[in-house]
């Protein structure tokens, strides 16, 4: 049976679904941030603590995907109303906007924050060079008509020069974005639902049908190990320091679960109204965030009652 309400978790609510968020990377303060995309078209980011910092006003449909760089000081989303935006965190200026033609489901932007690459409904996926923004893009797989058959649910950076995308087609590809070239590809039976890399272990995170897998995030640099669980996940997060554990989320019941590597469930959290769309690590793996169709996020401890964060001030979820 699922957890009751717990003394580890503080929710934030929204107008909308939630469906994907992003954690930075630690920075060297010990701090990050968050950033959640959600069906009111209107980005949110949080500080490490979950104070808002402030909401990216633009987009006029709802925003599938938002990233955040390196050092915190862009963001890149990615909407329904058929654009990428890239943002100045700092001010929250919208710095660029670039059309497509159809909804952009990924956004992915580089750790020195001179290029973005997106994917979506068209089945492309396109390079933009923030240093020239009026520059038409590249295409990945250029000289074909489509970088994958389905659309593209995730597109990843992996290194400066390297990118590793998944689709509906059921295929995660790795790119050398030199030559804008596929290098490796992986077939999965079902379509991809989630995507995710945790650079500390150079792992990738990957939901297809019941299935989780872990994946180098180089090919053949390390082993594979996959799992099948009783649950279709919508999205899975390896814990980014230990790797001994993850978080998922299910469209098919409210419940968060904590599974080890095994798949052993460790842990059903309750507290969300709505099918949960996302899960992610924090970077310094003390807690995990959940965006539900509740329009709602919740954050929660990986450990119960340590003084940590938000939790500083807080004594109980809400």
């Amino acid at each position: 049976m699922p957890s009751q309400q717990r003394t580890h978790q503080v929710s934030f609510n929204l107008c909308l679904p939630v469906v994907h968020l992003n954690f930075s990377e630690l920075q060297d303060d010990g701090t990050y941030l968050l950033i959640s995309s959600c069906k009111d078209g209107n980005p949110m980011l949080r500080d490490w603590t979950g104070d808002w910092i402030g909401t990216f006003i633009g987009h006029k449909g709802a925003v599938w995907s938002a990233k955040l760089s390196r050092d915190t000081s862009r963001a890149a989303t990615g909407s329904a109303d058929f654009t990428a935006k890239v943002w100045d965190t700092y001010s929250g200026e919208l710095l660029h906007s670039f059309p497509h033609n159809h909804i952009v489901r990924t956004v992915a932007i580089s750790r020195t924050c001179s290029h973005i690459l997106t994917g979506g409904q068209e089945k492309k996926i396109r390079l933009f060079d923030l240093a020239r923004p009026d520059a038409d893009p590249q295409f990945l797989g250029e000289g074909s008509s489509t970088s994958h058959e389905g659309t593209v649910k995730s597109v990843l950076w992996v290194g400066e020069s390297g990118s590793v995308s998944a689709a509906e087609d059921g295929l995660i590809k790795w790119w050398d974005l030199r030559t804008r070239q596929p290098t490796s590809t992986i077939k999965f039976g079902s379509a991809i639902t989630s995507l995710e890399i945790c650079p500390q272990k150079s792992t990738l995170t990957v939901t297809s049908g019941k299935t989780v897998s872990f994946l180098p995030s180089v090919p053949g640099s390390g082993p594979t190990h996959s799992l099948t669980l009783s649950y279709a996940p919508s999205s899975a997060s390896l814990h980014p320091t230990l790797g001994d554990r993850f978080v998922a989320g299910n469209l098919g019941d409210q419940w968060v679960r904590v599974h080890g590597m095994d798949g052993t469930e460790r842990d059903v959290l309750k507290g969300h109204h709505g099918p949960v769309h996302c899960v992610e690590f924090s970077p310094d793996g003390e807690m995990y965030a959940s965006g539900s169709e509740d329009g709602t996020i919740r954050l929660w401890q990986t450990t119960p009652g340590k003084s940590y964060g938000l939790w500083q001030g807080h004594t109980n979820g809400n």
